[in-house]
């Protein structure tokens, strides 16, 4: 049966509006709401990338850092915006697969919002004091089951990925240590180098500085394989500990609803920013590991991630006080 000429054209725009919707995007600014606070890593890998996205996309990308709760002030700033590609949020880990499980929140990760892909990686290090007796794993462990070690560790954020890092270890290597905390990264860090609290794990972004200048010292990298920006730091897993094993992932989110189309053009600019000769430097400063996944890995990576992290979280029973 033929259409009558009104419906071939209404048929045709129909088949047209998500190109077009996608050839027109953005439109004005794009608000990239950080849910952590200025100079940490997240927020300066948001600002390079907004920096090249509105360059190639001919529209700014203003950083709005909505700090607070492991991220989920932010997040949930962002869950109440429109649909329409011109609020996004770039966050780590910790805030869209691991708050979740810690906190009673006023949106739903899976109902408000949906992925743009994942941006980059970092690896996390263990680290103590350079005057530590340790300098393997092992030799942490073995002496924090000595009678009365009484050896800490600082803790940035409950939740964060190096507050889980921490927990993973104490489960695999059957040892308990002492917890002392910190509002953000840098104090935590800044503690073990004076020799306030013995151990920290941290993103490689936050301790690099500390050590190539050997104030501090790595025990071991929780990734799958030596990182590049320590490649003589062993894995945990060739110290005897397989099951600690964990990287702090950026991903880019947007609000549920927002048009498919929409979605396919940031993750296909954001892939070809990332990819891009010139950003590498930059990258590397920030030692960051560009991630580029299409937009159909989202989901599954989504599920996987965020139940890994929930077993985490009931096996150390960690609970937000």
């Amino acid at each position: 049966m033929l259409l009558p000429r009104r419906g071939l054209i209404a048929a045709s725009i129909g088949l047209a509006a998500p190109a077009l919707a996608q050839d027109a995007y953005p439109t004005r600014p794009v608000n990239v709401v950080v849910p952590w606070g200025p100079g940490g890593p997240t927020d300066a890998f948001a600002r390079v990338l907004s920096q090249r996205l509105s360059t190639d996309l001919g529209q700014p990308f203003p950083v709005d850092n909505r700090v607070g709760a492991n991220g989920t002030i932010g997040m949930a700033f962002a869950a109440r915006a429109r649909p329409d590609g011109h609020t996004v949020v770039i966050a780590p880990n910790s805030t869209y697969a691991v708050a979740p499980h810690l906190y009673q929140l006023p949106y739903h990760n899976e109902r408000d919002f949906t992925g743009v892909g994942l941006l980059v990686s970092m690896p996390i290090f263990m680290l103590v004091h350079r005057s530590s007796h340790a300098t393997t794993v092992a030799e942490y462990v073995a002496m924090a089951r000595r009678p009365n070690a009484r050896l800490t560790y600082a803790n940035a954020s409950v939740g964060a990925t190096s507050h889980l890092a921490t927990e993973m270890l104490l489960q695999s290597a059957g040892i308990e240590v002492l917890e002392v905390g910190y509002r953000g990264g840098g104090p935590a860090v800044q503690a073990v180098v004076a020799g306030e609290a013995g151990m920290v794990f941290m993103p490689a972004a936050a301790v690099m500085g500390f050590i190539n200048s050997g104030e501090l010292r790595a025990l071991g990298v929780a990734s799958a394989t030596r990182s590049a920006l320590a490649p003589n730091v062993p894995t945990f897993r060739e110290q005897g500990l397989p099951d600690v094993e964990i990287v702090e992932h950026v991903a880019m989110l947007a609000p549920a609803g927002t048009p498919q189309p929409i979605l396919e053009r940031l993750n296909a600019a954001s892939r070809a920013a990332l990819r891009a000769p010139d950003m590498q430097p930059r990258l590397d400063a920030l030692a960051v590991t560009a991630e580029t996944r299409p937009l159909s890995e989202w989901a599954e990576y989504a599920v996987a991630e965020s139940a890994r992290w929930g077993a985490v979280v009931r096996a150390r029973n960690i609970r937000i006080q």
